[in-house]
């Protein structure tokens, strides 16, 4: 499995199951059809075509994962293009998690970008072209593929964030988004640099069993300097994807400058998939440095916790608050990450994979509950995201109570009340880290749940139990909306700050959906546990096997 065969060592192009990676290529594949079929029809720029192929696309790909399951169920995971990416229930289940946040995202997209008058083809390509890299980024076993996954994944965000061009919020947010990103994706190219200069290879399964003399000269057991070095500088790249604190100082303005429903697909695809790109690259390629890396996990879980939940506090924004309430997530899911490694022993039982379940569940969790919360924020925000503001909340249980219960139950499924799907989520990652003995970790990660709630609670507050600002919900068909755009742009001045709603109904579909698997998942904590427990022994044996 680890070695390459003679003929792809001998440079012959390697055979593909393209089976296997069906999900992958529907993404990608579709996106190409999209722009084709759009530039060759361009009456079917417009309209909700691009939204319902993208949703169709979304839908599509996640039927497959049920076949490429049964496959692997059947025959085991597979090893394809030269054993660059792996197919195991691991991958699946990442990816099955991708294709929903794709799904949530293009929902959201269509009402707004034609509140916006923006409506076309180049969002929802761009879309699927950075869910199609997130895909590689999770299956990746090389880190050069891992390297391509990841800027796949990053590049496309980058032009999303700064796609409307009548704000100029938008704009700067896709620049620090993208200087920052250039740095860290140097860094992280350094650091692929120096495990291959210490290893002699970039195939994580090679990096994880190289315990002599290199084609350099260099043993890694010997010295492992460079290599330490090495796995510090990805360390860092993948830091910057899922925000953790102190890699964090862009979450704030991207995501208040971005475009909402860009926002959403950032805070759930992009993060979900760093973080199964990031335990990939060190639990099965530096599994043997556990104790070297572990520490460090801790550390940015702590920092993220506390930074996280204390300057939300400070916020008055809510786009501004739900940002570092997603660095806050980003710490609960580093502890689960520090809950996953046992030196002890690497059996795959129940009480083992404990804390790879957490991860997992954690990913599924915050997938729903992060995509619903900006799906409504990019309702009510109004023309041009203004009305982003705790103010703009007011009193909006009054105006649209519709929007106001799905807000607030998202709102308490992150933080952690009973009966949501987000109790549960923080319940395994706590009880994951006491499993493992981490005590500290899960001390901070239960103060820093209750001062979160603070945070969610002051926006709930502000729609329930404030003075409401004049104004309209308004539910129009989607042929309406530009007629809709142009009644909010006159009674704006009118009405006060909020405005009247709009509320398309692609977007509030795609958030009620979010909004009962955000309480049937609360109800039925243990539904689909079967496949949670395949692909966590699937995380587990990558260690094992390397």
């Amino acid at each position: 499995m680890l070695a390459q065969t003679t003929s792809e060592s001998a440079g012959i192009v390697p055979s593909v199951d393209w089976a296997l990676l069906a999900p992958l290529v529907i993404l990608a594949v579709g996106g190409i059809l999209l722009i084709t079929i759009s530039s060759i029809f361009p009456r079917l720029r417009f309209g909700g075509f691009p939204a319902g192929f993208t949703i169709l696309t979304a839908v599509i790909a996640g039927g497959s994962l049920t076949r490429v399951w049964n496959d692997v169920s059947e025959n085991g995971p597979a090893w394809v293009v030269a054993n660059a990416l792996g197919i195991d229930f691991y991958t699946l289940f990442v990816w099955g998690t991708i294709c929903l946040a794709v799904f949530f995202c293009a929902a959201f997209l269509d009402g707004y970008l034609r509140r916006e008058a923006f409506d076309g083809p180049e969002w929802y390509v761009l879309l699927l072209m950075s869910a199609s890299g997130g895909m590689i980024l999770a299956a990746s076993q090389d880190l050069i593929l891992t390297f391509v996954g990841l800027e796949i994944l990053s590049i496309a965000v980058y032009v999303l964030a700064g796609l409307h061009l009548r704000r100029s919020d938008s704009q700067e947010a896709a620049f620090k988004y993208f200087i920052l990103g250039a740095l860290s994706s140097a860094l992280f190219l350094y650091g692929i640099a120096l495990v291959y200069g210490a290893t002699g290879t970039t195939l994580l399964p090679g990096v994880a069993v190289v315990r002599t003399d290199n084609p350099a000269g260099l043993n890694p057991l010997e010295d492992s300097s460079m290599i330490l070095v090495g796995m510090a500088l990805l360390m860092i790249g993948f830091g910057f994807k899922v925000s953790a604190a102190p890699f964090h100082f862009w979450t704030p303005d991207v995501y208040e400058g971005a475009p909402s429903p860009i926002v959403a697909f950032m805070a759930s695809g992009v993060k979900v998939a760093g973080f199964a790109g990031m335990i990939r690259v060190f639990w099965q390629g530096f599994g043997f440095y556990v104790a070297d890396w572990k520490p460090i996990v801790s550390v940015l879980a702590i920092a993220s916790l506390i930074v996280g939940s204390l300057l939300a506090l400070a916020q008055t924004n809510v786009k501004r608050m739900l940002a570092y309430s997603s660095i806050t997530h980003a710490g609960f899911m580093l502890v689960a990450v520090h809950g996953v490694p046992y030196e002890g022993g690497f059996r795959t039982t129940a009480e083992e994979s404990l804390g790879a379940q957490a991860l997992l569940f954690y990913f599924l969790a915050y997938t729903l509950m992060v995509a619903g919360t900006f799906g409504v924020a990019s309702i009510v925000s109004g023309n041009g995201d203004a009305a982003t503001s705790l103010d703009d909340y007011r009193g909006l249980a009054k105006t649209s109570p519709v929007l106001a219960g799905l807000m607030a139950i998202f709102l308490f499924a992150q933080a952690g009340i009973p009966f949501t799907v987000g109790f549960w989520a923080k319940f395994r990652v706590i009880v994951s880290a006491v499993q493992t003995e981490s005590y500290i970790l899960a001390g901070i990660a239960m103060l820093a749940a209750v001062v979160a709630a603070v945070l969610y609670l002051r926006i709930v507050v502000s729609m329930f139990l404030t003075d409401s600002v004049p104004a309209v919900a308004l539910a129009v068909d989607d042929d309406d909306l530009p007629e809709a755009n142009e009644e909010v742009q006159a009674e704006r001045a009118e009405v006060g700050t909020l405005g009247p709603i709009v509320i398309p109904r692609a977007g509030l579909a795609a958030v009620v959906i979010a909004a009962v698997a955000t309480i049937v998942f609360g109800l039925l904590p243990g539904l689909g546990s079967g496949v949670l427990s395949d692909a966590a022994d699937a995380l587990i044996a990558l260690r094992i096997s390397s």
